[in-house]
């Protein structure tokens, strides 16, 4: 069965402007994978544009981005550095709940 979270190695927290992402390595399983997060998943989970602080934001929301993280491991095929995008993030209401009429 596959983790729910990934361990994150704070060590290799990298902020690659380049590539607006921030790049580290996690372990899941007792494996340990490559990652980035992209800007745009730092974004939404803040409601502000990184700029300098993506590492510090980054921070902020590390507990989500484990959960994410896991469910980028969960799709990736093996090749470079596993990407988490806004897709790992999770569902917001009302996708999570069942709709409940008026």
């Amino acid at each position: 069965m596959a983790e729910d979270r990934v361990t994150i190695d704070n060590n290799t927290l990298l902020d690659n402007v380049g590539d607006r992402q921030v790049e580290f390595s996690g372990e899941a399983s007792g494996e340990r994978y490559d990652f980035a997060v992209q800007y745009d998943v730092l974004e939404a989970l803040s409601a502000r544009i990184p700029s300098d602080d993506a590492v510090a934001i980054f921070q902020q929301h590390s507990s989500e981005i484990e959960r994410a993280a896991a469910r980028a491991l969960a799709r990736y095929n093996d090749t470079g550095r596993v990407i988490v995008s806004g897709n790992d993030l999770e569902q917001p209401w009302p996708a999570e709940r069942p709709h409940q009429g008026s």
